[in-house]
């Protein structure tokens, strides 16, 4: 399975495939065809399988191809909505969304956007003071559902639902499925296409990233006159797996965290 076969089009696969992702993880080969083909889609997922990505990828095909002017993106804080546009600025690279990320510190909204990604205080806060309409979304993402239950703003969100209009596509989001949440599940979603992903893919973006990624250097010309040591650099670099796993779990620098950070060098001892 690729990403061609998934629907997605050359300018987003040559986005994906810049970052070093070569193959889709297993919620984003099931959640990206039937968000493309405009269905309902409720996901369990754990947190590391490529969840984000798997909506992130075919909603910047929607907007790319005019099948939808506006979407909605509704996350638990400030943190999450930074961490989802971070993922529409690498991967529309090639296209023209226009996005617009809503935090404590924003100071307005940009009304030419077709991506709103906000908390959903935040959404009430401006719609109250009559700086953002949500008449006209076509796309609703929730994510993720239960983590905006445990931050207490499950009536937030309800009353959001109240605003938006009934025809739209819904896409929900949770790491576990809850009681306190299936009410307003039944609100959102209409006849949905239902993915649980195991806790066993927890970690399956990272090692796809990670495995795919391979770290090229040229070697060196040989300066004249130098004389070399008996050992080097031992062997292969690589990734190390676990620095760029604290690295997207903490979005150090921003997700810009130089390269030389995260590779495991292992130096011979000297003779």
């Amino acid at each position: 399975m690729n990403f061609t076969d998934l629907g997605l089009s050359e300018k987003t696969i040559k986005a994906i495939n810049e970052v070093g992702i070569k193959a889709p993880t297993t919620v984003q080969a099931d959640v990206i065809p039937s968000v493309l083909a405009g269905k309902d889609v409720f996901t369990i997922a754990p947190s590391g399988c490529g969840k984000t990505c798997s909506y992130v990828f075919p909603l910047i095909e929607i907007i790319s191809q005019k099948k939808a002017k506006n979407i909605l993106i509704i996350t638990a804080n400030s943190e999450q909505s930074v961490t989802v546009s971070d993922r529409f600025a690498v991967f529309n690279k090639y296209h023209e969304v226009n996005e617009t990320t809503l935090t404590e510190e924003s100071e307005k909204v940009n009304s030419e956007a077709n991506v709103i990604i906000a908390s959903p205080d935040l959404l009430l806060e401006l719609v109250d003071e009559e700086k953002l309409n949500l008449s006209e979304i076509d796309v609703l993402v929730v994510d993720d559902i239960n983590l905006i239950k445990k931050l207490h703003q499950l009536k937030n969100l309800e009353k959001i639902l109240e605003i938006l209009p009934a025809d739209k596509q819904n896409i929900v989001f949770t790491n576990r499925r809850s009681r306190e949440t299936q009410d307003i599940l039944d609100k959102i979603l209409q006849t949905p296409e239902q993915i649980k992903i195991n806790k066993d893919k927890e970690a399956e973006a990272v090692n796809n990233e990670t495995e795919t990624t391979p770290v090229k250097f040229e070697k060196p010309a040989k300066a004249e006159n130098k004389v070399m040591p008996k050992k080097n650099i031992a062997s292969e670099l690589s990734y190390d797996v676990e620095a760029v796993g604290l690295m997207k779990k903490f979005h150090t620098f921003g997700r810009k965290t130089p390269e030389y950070m995260l590779i495991n060098v292992k130096l011979a001892d000297d003779e």
